[in-house]
């Protein structure tokens, strides 16, 4: 540092109190936010507490214990949260606080205009460089912005605050007071995740490419997504915040950011919060760049990344598809913060996905996450506009571009069991789904029975048990049939292949009736699944041997996909006891025959009436 700076900044070394005494009665007061609250300045502020009167204490995010809300302090503090955090939470339901709904990427621009009017800002900030720079370190997000607004600023100086690079840094001239601090910066853990949300982070992994762009949202649901991203390629990261399992991620080689449109070769954050071990791994690292919320969020600046990926949580969301993500009922439990910026982001990223998880219940499995209809008083985050992914443990339902109907069978499709029933219920009740409208026979989708298998043309298909969301790709399958193979299939042209036809179809246990599906593509924002194979089994019980048919997509037969569909569904059968199949085959249907051979189970063919011979089929042996 010139000597120049070293004087500048000597001058305005000062001990707490005395930094803190151009704050008045009625000053709005700004805090740093999350791990990089200033610890020494806020306990010299409340120390002022007898000397000051209706102080708005203003902060993003609070992991501190926040004495200013204690009641006792009610005459001289009155706190203002952007984003409510646990140590806030019961000062702002008992009405002895107050909450702002703002959406990060907007909170910026309300200092800026002076709409919001900052008097003070107390920060946190790392030694000045031989230039006269400090870094905002972990806590870049509103709190740089708040302080090149704030009539006074006082920063807290600390070797131990990390020196994070980016547009992270204020000139000591920007600053008007400062005291020196030595304590750790504060630690944030994220909860273990368990059983529920590491298979909800399954379920999301399935959903992310290689070269993605990702973003991970607070708490343990969105980041119990990690572990399972290790074996991806070229992961890029453009989030607001992140904590110690990204550098896993980049230790495991998943995360490169080779592949980013928009500050290629970066990590771009707004904040970060964690352990020691993240704040060492984020020091002077040129691979992160750390940005204002007001360009991290900005959903046009999200949207500059291909494949960019949202990973957020919800408290709970209707079976219209309306997130509640802020309030429980009248209770303001966190907040907007930055899901609505990343969501609508997302979405107008060239194959962008934006997913919303949760686990499908609460309170020890009492309560639905997945909800008929929000409780009084929740706040709608995401409008049903707006959302596209909803991940729970059991599995993911697209909704963007789906009709009511469809969104409330794919909801009731990743609800938990015990919930399903009533809210097929209260959806019929509403008019939502068809009046006749049944759940599967079987409670439990067998993930298990998931398999790929690529064709002879070099095409995947991915084979998995039908669902209850099926019915309408059933139909387009069959629609799609030339005459002949309609004929071969159902003994009959039809010139029509309603519902009453297809429910049969859906309607499984997944063990005595079972149906297995080959598709193609997947449900979102740029693709679709469709349907191209079906396989299905329903047993007799006084034989056990079960009545199987098969149907494939005239533009994928003769290419290996019927022969490895009946292997597969033998495979199924087999495991379930299930003795052998029974079939009824047209005699010109000279494809079922060869299909059957190649399988390698004996069967034999008998004539039973005008051009139809049963097939039988036995498991207990192999030719």
């Amino acid at each position: 540092m010139s000597a120049d700076w070293e004087d500048h900044f000597k001058e305005k070394l000062m001990s707490p109190e005395e930094s803190l005494k151009p704050i008045r009665r009625g000053s709005r007061v700004f805090i740093g936010s999350g791990c990089g609250e200033p610890q020494i300045l806020m306990d010299a502020l409340i120390g002022m507490a007898p000397t000051l009167a209706d102080t708005e204490i203003m902060h993003f995010l609070s992991v501190g214990d926040a004495p200013y809300t204690k009641r006792r302090f009610e005459s001289s503090f009155r706190h203002n949260a952007f984003f409510v955090g646990p140590k806030t939470r019961d000062a702002i339901r008992q009405g002895d606080a107050d909450y702002t709904p703002l959406f990060l990427s907007e909170m910026g621009r309300l200092f800026q205009t002076g709409r919001i009017h900052v008097d003070t800002a107390l920060i946190s900030v790392s030694p000045p460089d031989e230039y006269g720079y400090v870094s905002l370190g972990v806590s870049v997000d509103v709190t740089k912005t708040a302080a090149e607004c704030a009539d006074y600023v006082v920063a807290e100086v600390n070797p131990k605050m990390p020196r994070t690079l980016g547009d992270s840094f204020l000139h000591i001239r920007q600053i008007d007071a400062f005291v020196q601090s030595n304590y750790p910066i504060p630690e944030f853990l994220n909860e273990n995740p368990g059983e529920v949300a590491k298979r909800i982070g399954k379920n999301i992994a399935a959903l992310v490419e290689d070269g993605s762009t990702i973003q991970v949202g607070y708490g343990s649901i969105p980041n119990s997504v990690v572990p399972f991203l290790k074996d991806k390629k070229d992961l890029g990261v453009h989030t607001e915040t992140f904590t110690d399992s990204l550098i896993d991620l980049i230790e495991a080689g998943a995360v490169t950011c080779r592949r980013k449109n928009l500050h290629p070769d970066k990590i771009v954050a707004s904040f970060c919060m964690g352990t020691q071990r993240l704040y060492k791994f984020v020091d002077k690292n040129p691979l992160f760049e750390f940005h204002p919320a007001h360009y991290v969020n900005d959903p046009f600046v999200i949207a500059g990344n291909d494949r960019m990926i949202s990973i957020n949580a919800a408290l709970s969301v209707d079976l219209t598809g309306q997130v509640c993500s802020d309030s429980i009922g009248y209770l303001f439990y966190s907040g907007i913060g930055g899901q609505v910026d990343f969501v609508r982001g997302s979405a107008r990223s060239k194959g962008g996905k934006s997913i919303i998880a949760m686990s499908s219940t609460v309170e020890n499995g009492k309560r639905s996450r997945i909800v008929a209809n929000l409780e009084e008083g929740s706040g709608v985050v995401l409008t049903r506009g707006d959302v596209h992914y909803i991940v729970t443990e059991f599995g993911a339902a697209y909704l963007h571009g789906k009709s009511i109907r469809e969104r409330v069978m794919a909801l009731i499709n990743i609800a938990h069991p015990s919930f399903r029933l009533a809210l097929l219920e209260a959806a019929k009740m509403r008019g939502y789904v068809y009046r006749d409208q049944e759940l599967p026979l079987g409670e439990l989708y067998p993930e298990k029975y998931e398999t790929y298998f690529t064709d002879q043309h070099g095409r995947q298909i991915f084979f998995r048990p039908v669902k209850f969301t099926d019915e309408k790709k059933i139909q387009d399958l069959v629609y799609s049939l030339p005459e002949q193979d309609v004929y071969r299939r159902f003994f009959q042209g039809l010139k029509a292949f309603p519902r009453k036809m297809a429910k049969p179809m859906v309607n499984v246990d997944y063990e005595d009736r079972m149906t297995i599906v080959g598709v193609i593509g997947e449900e979102g924002p740029e693709t679709r699944e469709e349907i191209i194979a079906i396989g299905q089994y329903v047993r007799e019980e006084s034989s056990n041997m079960a009545n199987a048919a098969l149907t494939v997509h005239h533009d994928y037969q003769h290419c290996g996909i019927g022969t490895f569909l009946l292997w597969y569904q033998i495979l199924v059968a087999r495991e379930n006891g299930i003795r052998g199949f029974v079939a009824e085959v047209l005699k010109e249907n000279d494809a079922i025959l060869k299909v059957s051979k190649k399988c390698g189970y004996p069967f034999k063919a008998t004539w039973a009436y005008g051009g139809v011979y049963n097939l039988t089929m036995l498991f207990d042996r192999k030719e």
